[in-house]
Order: C-alpha cells, then structure tokens, then sequence
C-alpha cells in the first residue's frame, strides 16, 4: 500500500510514498502522519527533494446502487474504493410533497399552491447521484496529483417509437453530461463505452462478479481499474486488489417539525446539520466509546454512532466530553 504525501504547507498533494518510507520520515521527524476520510497521509516538515509528477489517473465506473473508483500510476495502484450510491434522494422528494399537499387540506397557515415552475436544472435524485461521484473525485484530487479522470459512459434505455427520448428527456443522459462538463474543467476526461470496458477486462483475464452488492474487488473496482489502466499503463494484472468501502451519511436537514405529531398533538423541531456545537457526521473522540461519529442532539446532549456500522451508541453524550478530530461526510463500511 501507498501512503499520499502533503507539502509543508498540507494543501499540495505531491507522489505517494511507501509505507516503510512514510514511517521512516515520520521516525526521523521528517514527516507528521494524519488520517483524512479514512486514508493515512503524511505531510512534509521540509522541502521536498524532488517535485515531479507522473501521469496518475482514476478509473470511474458508474453503478445504480455501488460504484467502483481506482487511483493508479504507471508503476502502482494506489487505492480501490467502492462505493454506495445516493439512491434515496427520490424517496424523500415524494414524502416532502406528500406533505406539502396534506398541509394544504388542514387549516395550517401555508403558502398558495403555485403553478409548475421550470426547474432550470437536474432533478434532485440525479443531481444527487452525480454530485456523489464528483465528492468522491475531488476528495481523491486533494490526495492525490490526478492529471486523467477515465469513466464508462452508460446510456439510457432506447424507447422505440420515441425520437430524441434519451437526449432531451432522460435524467441520466441530462446528468452525466453535467458531471462530465464537471470533470473536464480538472482534469483530462476518457470515455469508454460498456463494450469496451468488458473487451480490456477480458483481455487482462479478469472476471466481474454477477453479485453487484458484494464486497469484492471484482464487483466493481475490477473495471475501475481496467479503466484507469488503460490510460496510464503499466499493468497486465491488478498489482494489488485491497478496497475501501464506503458509504454516505444519510443526514437530515432541518425540518419545521417532525411528520408525526407527539403526544399532546406537539410537532417537535426535527433535522439540521449541528449538534451542540458539532457539525453532524464528524469524527470525534469519547472517553468511553472512542472513535465515533456525531448524529443528532437533545436537551443539551448529543448522540453517537460506531464509525463503521453507523448503529447508535448513545443519546446522551456531553459535548464537554467529546474532542473533534475531522469533518465528515461518509463512514468506512471496511477495509476489504
């Protein structure tokens, strides 16, 4: 495994090192090791001794409920990352105009129902999706120097008797030609189509697993990583087919009230992105459950989640006994 290097100033990602170097630097005090979103880095406490770069590029392969990533060089592959798509965003969309509908029919100051407005833009559950990957991305882009991004270009269902359906109408053709245009403005775009990618995956003796859902290197990483090999080279087979496992936290943003009444007929305040003075889904330390992350908060107190299975350890932990360590947006599922 690889270990991403930071310049002194902790923003600049220059060429990942290996793990044995990493410790030296940081035994000789060349070098103060971190984690960041699950990876451990290193960052510089003096000028390197070289700073060129060498092509590195991430293989993109899209998925409606997991997703593969792979960061790879010529000479190695330096992270495989599947990933849970955001595929809930639909759902909450359709309870959130159930209940603007039922508001209208009770005696409940509310606004006037208005007549359908242009939405100007993507639907909320493809935006979602997309905007996924692009996090995904510029995470990666913060930790390593990437000059080539490689995805698979999937295509929307061709209906016939409908002309121009998957251009103008469909929702996926409409959203990755935004993530696209995205992409482009950081880095160098490859697109390969379905076929091809199955073609370099049977040229390297690969095979994918028809289970989508498994945590396996031959899911979906398997073409991630065809993909990016086929932009930097290198590689007849994976060096290595280690992964992280992540998946999104599902936050909730702040609501008026909450759907159900309680009892007494009382809506309490429901949602938001703070609790007690943390910022929900970050990595904090407790004394007692160690390494957990924030979820909501009341009375004063906060709840806990286990950083891998996002089961709730507690409702009633004091924010004085928590210590911050990182802002966070997702949990390490595993380390497969």
């Amino acid at each position: 495994m690889v270990v991403p290097v930071f310049d002194v100033d902790g923003k600049s990602p220059l060429m990942p090192t290996k793990a044995s170097r990493a410790r030296r630097w940081i035994r000789d005090r060349k070098a103060t090791g971190f984690w960041q979103r699950g990876v451990y880095c290193v960052r510089l406490n003096q000028e390197p001794s070289s700073r060129e770069k060498q092509p590195i590029c991430v293989g993109v392969d899209p998925g409606s409920k997991r997703e593969g990533f792979t960061v790879k060089s010529e000479a190695h592959t330096f992270l495989n990352i599947q990933a849970t798509a955001v595929d809930w965003v639909k759902d909450k969309v359709e309870n959130r105009r159930n209940m603007r509908r039922a508001r209208r029919f009770r005696k409940t100051p509310c606004r006037k129902n208005r007549l359908n407005r242009a939405r100007g833009s993507l639907p909320p559950s493809t935006k979602a999706r997309w905007q996924w990957k692009l996090r995904i991305l510029n995470r990666l882009r913060r930790l390593f120097p990437i000059t080539d991004i490689s995805v698979e270009d999937i295509a929307a269902v061709t209906k016939k008797g409908k002309r121009r359906w998957n251009v103008s109408f469909s929702p996926l053709e409409v959203g990755k030609h935004w993530f696209y245009s995205e992409v482009k403005k950081v880095a160098t775009l490859h697109l390969f189509k379905g076929f091809e990618t199955a073609e370099m995956r049977v040229k390297a003796g690969l095979k994918k697993t028809k289970s989508k859902l498994a945590e396996v290197f031959s899911a979906h990483c398997v073409d991630s990583w065809v993909l990016a090999n086929t932009i930097v080279g290198g590689h007849v087979k994976p060096d290595h087919e280690k992964m992280l496992v992540i998946e999104p936290l599902k936050l909730f943003y702040r609501q008026l009230h909450r759907l159900q009444p309680a009892k007494g007929g009382l809506r309490s305040p429901y949602g938001g992105t703070r609790s007690a003075g943390f910022k929900r889904g970050s990595l904090v330390f407790h004394p007692k459950y160690r390494l957990t992350y924030v979820g909501g908060a009341s009375k004063g107190r906060t709840s806990l989640h286990h950083v891998k299975t996002g089961k709730r350890l507690t409702q009633n932990a004091n924010p004085k006994d928590l210590a911050f360590l990182s802002f966070n947006s997702w949990r390490i599922v595993n380390v497969a």
